[in-house]
C-alpha cells in the first residue's frame, strides 16, 4: 500500500465558522465545498474534512455526533513564535504553553465549534 495524502473528517455543527477558522489563522485553503461539507488543504499538512452534524451521507450511528474528544495537532517550528502570532490575531489560547517531561512543548486553541488544535515543538527531554 502507498498512502498519498491523509485527511481527517470532523463532524461540526457550523462549518463555515471552522472552516474560516483554518483558513484565517492556519494557513488551509479550501480545495472543495459543498452544502454542509468543505474540504481543507495545505502542502505540509494533512488534509481536514468539515462536515455538518446531521448530514444523511454520515454512518447513522454517526450523524449527530461533534468532533469531542479529537484534538488535531501540528508540529511546527518557533512555537513561542505561533503563540504570539495567534494572540495578536485575537486567537484565546485555551491551553497555554507548557513543556512536558518528555520534550514535548505544546499549547492548544479551540476554534468556534469547539475543535481543539494543538501546536507542538519537540525539545530535548529534561534530565538528557
Amino acid at each position: 500500500m502507498q498512502i498519498t495524502r491523509s485527511t481527517v473528517s470532523l463532524n461540526v455543527e457550523d462549518v463555515a465558522a471552522s472552516s474560516r477558522f483554518l483558513v484565517d489563522h492556519f494557513g488551509f485553503r479550501e480545495e472543495m465545498a459543498a452544502e454542509g461539507f468543505t474540504s481543507l488543504g495545505r502542502e505540509d499538512a494533512m488534509n481536514i474534512v468539515l462536515l455538518k452534524r446531521g448530514l444523511e451521507v454520515l454512518p447513522e450511528g454517526l450523524r449527530d455526533q461533534h468532533a469531542a474528544g479529537v484534538i488535531v495537532a501540528f508540529v511546527v517550528e518557533d512555537l513561542a513564535g505561533e503563540e504570539r502570532r495567534l494572540r495578536e490575531e485575537g486567537v484565546t489560547i485555551s491551553m497555554p504553553l507548557r513543556e512536558e517531561p518528555w520534550g514535548e512543548r505544546l499549547f492548544q486553541v479551540t476554534d468556534p465549534n469547539g475543535l481543539v488544535l494543538e501546536l507542538v515543538e519537540w525539545a530535548e527531554p529534561a534530565g538528557k
